[in-house]
């Protein structure tokens, strides 16, 4: 882990997606996180340890899915399959994920998938179930979406990114992001068509990996608009951000958290979230094949 001393910088921007408004400022304290998100090796030594199985390991309980599929209550992720001609992007995103059975954390793309070449790539499939198991078994919180955000600028602001208002400065890949017309057309100019290993691309000016691109990372924050919620001492303030956080159109009313970061999905011509300030709601019982995390550690530094 790298301890970032804490301090104040400009959160937020006024460019770009309107969920990302206003600019603002905003002062996060010192704490811990990791120089990268949690691998695939990683998370096999708490599997190991625990015996714990994934969300995507279990049946759904049809009680909790009114008028889902029979086909549809079994273990399962969503994994993203590019289609094999062109597609409208502003189409449904049903386009290019396949809700897969088998596919988990230790098998990324299904059945007949192993993360056993992958160790240090990210892992992924993982609901926030997971994720706080995880947590609990290493002693470890997530990072607030301030935190994350801070983090992630690397001392520095005011830019389209944490290297600088160029994507791909002189040529220079500085994340794991779509290359191409998405979601059909990958020219995997860096070499990588799904995730990478962490810690391949430069590090921003904390010395952390794959703040950008590679998997999107969970947060703490319930998603809303305007000021972030982060964790709340107060169990009311809790509930009443985590009901807030639904979206009104979802019968199954699931909750949903704020991912940062961006993935290898995101791409100039369909989603430019592969930037410090922006954000992106998921919901909690989801697991996917380009959504991972990182932990933070809040005890003072020593």
């Amino acid at each position: 882990m790298v301890w970032l001393p804490g301090g104040r910088f400009t959160m937020g921007s006024n460019r770009h997606y309107p969920e990302e408004r206003p600019e603002r400022g905003v002062e996060v304290k010192g704490f811990w996180i990791d120089r990268t998100p949690v691998t695939n090796a990683e998370f096999a030594r708490f599997v190991a340890a625990t015996g714990y199985r994934t969300v995507a390991e279990i049946a759904p309980d049809a009680a909790d899915y009114p008028g889902a599929l029979p086909e549809m209550l079994v273990p399962a992720s969503l994994v993203f399959q590019s289609p094999s001609h062109a597609v409208d992007p502003r189409g449904p995103a049903s386009q290019w994920w396949d809700l897969r059975p088998g596919a988990d954390w230790c098998h990324p793309t299904g059945p007949g998938s192993s993360i056993e070449d992958i160790p240090d790539h990210p892992v992924i499939h993982v609901a926030l179930t997971d994720v706080e198991a995880y947590l609990a078994w290493a002693g470890l919180d997530l990072p607030t979406e301030a935190e994350w955000e801070y983090a992630a600028w690397g001392g520095r602001e005011g830019q389209e990114f944490a290297w600088g208002d160029e994507l791909e400065p002189d040529g220079v890949h500085h994340a794991n992001v779509w290359q191409g017309l998405f979601p059909y057309a990958n020219l995997a100019e860096d070499g990588w068509v799904r995730t990478s290993p962490v810690g391949l691309y430069p590090a921003n000016g904390f010395g952390l990996y794959d703040m950008i691109g590679n998997t999107w990372e969970w947060t703490a924050d319930w998603w809303g608009l305007g000021a972030p919620s982060g964790p709340s001492c107060c169990t009311v303030a809790r509930q009443r951000a985590q009901a807030g956080s639904v979206d009104p159109q979802d019968p199954a009313r699931i909750a949903r958290r704020v991912l940062k970061g961006g993935s290898h999905l995101c791409a100039p011509n369909y989603c430019r979230r592969y930037r410090p300030a922006a954000r992106h709601p998921h919901p909690v019982d989801t697991s996917t094949s380009h959504v991972g995390f990182r932990c933070v550690r809040r005890s003072p530094q020593g």
